[in-house]
């Protein structure tokens, strides 16, 4: 390893901004003296789901994985490396590309010839993993091999330390959403499934929009958190099984500021103001109750104006709202729901994010299989 290509990665470590920038710095280091590592990428683990989900990348040419995700038991030699705990080199990604999983197959096909693989731990914790692909077969050798476990313990790095501020975030006001939980009908299944939709969302508009996985990841993340203002609401409002009055229903409407304000402060308290993408957290929380035509609150805010990933999770929560069961309702099924957000896109809801999840049954379906709390099909 050369001074120049040490001091870059150290730069990318300390650098700010987007991870995948810092992830490029790092890939740039490692060519001036592997020029054949042509790409650079990471898979996050959800243990929830043991879905495996395409993160951060840096490669010379189109991403071959973009918004990829499948349930890691269906890429057999990936769980052999999570299960021994270790790398895996491969010098001739042909012989898998056939037999292994389409994730093997659309790197084949984009050229790749190699790979060499690292699991990603935390304190024993499975976070998912690290790859460097390159287009030329039988590069990966002992002395390659030893630079490669220095950069991907770099990316390793990069990766906690991105996942560091956000769980620190996620974590606090998951605690004080749990406050806020108890002493309204909402469950953690509610949040499971509709932050999943919000993915489901995400990934049908990434092509129109420009997402790319590291956005649509924190977007996931942070979706439970669009309700963290409840937790200012007194008890007598929140939980009225009846409808709200008028002037109730002017301090329910509080909480998207409500929860603005014990965000900002959160993120001031732990240092991490200045978190990278922290504005998509501010955007949910404060823009989810705003409607494309213009009549929702707190400002009124009407169709582009309104942040997409607001736009996202608004639809997702009027979703599982109406698909779950309330003391003051029982639960609609799928097509009674369905059928009533399509009534609203266009004028609640927006109508694109509405037809991502219409058009995606079987994938919400699944997730209602795998957190039935509440839900009907």
């Amino acid at each position: 390893m050369t001074a120049t290509s040490h001091n870059d990665a150290l730069q990318a470590l300390n650098a700010d901004g987007p991870l995948r920038g810092r992830i490029r710095e790092i890939h740039w280091a490692v060519r001036s003296f592997l020029p054949f590592v042509a790409r650079i990428a990471v898979a996050l683990y959800d243990p929830k789901t043991t879905y495996l989900k395409t993160f951060v990348h840096s490669s010379d040419g189109d991403d071959p994985l973009p918004h990829y995700q499948a349930p890691i038991g269906e890429v057999p030699s990936l769980k052999k490396l999570l299960d021994e705990k270790r790398p895996r080199v491969i010098q001739h990604m042909l012989t898998f590309e056939s037999t292994e999983s389409e994730h093997a197959e659309r790197l084949g096909r984009a050229g790749y010839a190699a790979s060499y693989t690292m699991p990603m731990f935390s304190n024993g914790t499975f976070l998912g993993f690290v790859f460097f692909n390159s287009r030329q077969a039988d590069v990966f050798t002992e002395v390659a091999l030893a630079q490669l476990d220095v950069f991907g313990h770099l990316v390793c790095l990069l990766v906690l330390q991105e996942l560091a501020a956000i769980r620190t975030l996620s974590a606090t006001l998951e605690s004080a959403r749990h406050i806020v939980h108890a002493r309204d009908s909402e469950t953690g299944s509610h949040l499971d499934r509709m932050s999943r939709y919000v993915r489901i969302i995400a990934r049908a508009l990434a092509d129109r929009h420009g997402l790319d996985d590291e956005y649509i990841e924190r977007l996931q993340s942070y979706a439970p958190l669009h309700d963290i203002g409840k937790i200012g609401i007194p008890d007598a409002i929140l939980l009225k099984p009846e409808g709200l009055t008028e002037p109730e229903m002017e301090v329910m409407r509080t909480h998207a500021n409500r929860g603005q304000a014990i965000l900002d402060d959160l993120l001031t308290n732990f240092g991490i103001e200045m978190l990278v993408d922290a504005e998509i957290v501010r955007n949910i929380v404060l823009y989810h109750h705003e409607r494309v035509d213009g009549r929702g609150y707190p400002y009124g805010l009407a169709g582009e104006s309104i942040p997409l990933e607001a736009r996202i999770v608004a639809v997702a929560d009027v979703f599982d709202a109406l698909t779950s069961r309330r003391p003051y309702k029982e639960a609609y099924a799928n097509d009674v729901a369905f059928t009533m957000i399509g009534q609203l896109a266009g004028t609640h809801l927006d109508a694109d994010c509405v037809r991502a999840l219409v058009d995606n049954r079987e994938g919400v379906e699944e997730i209602q299989a795998q957190f039935r709390e509440d839900s009907v099909g």
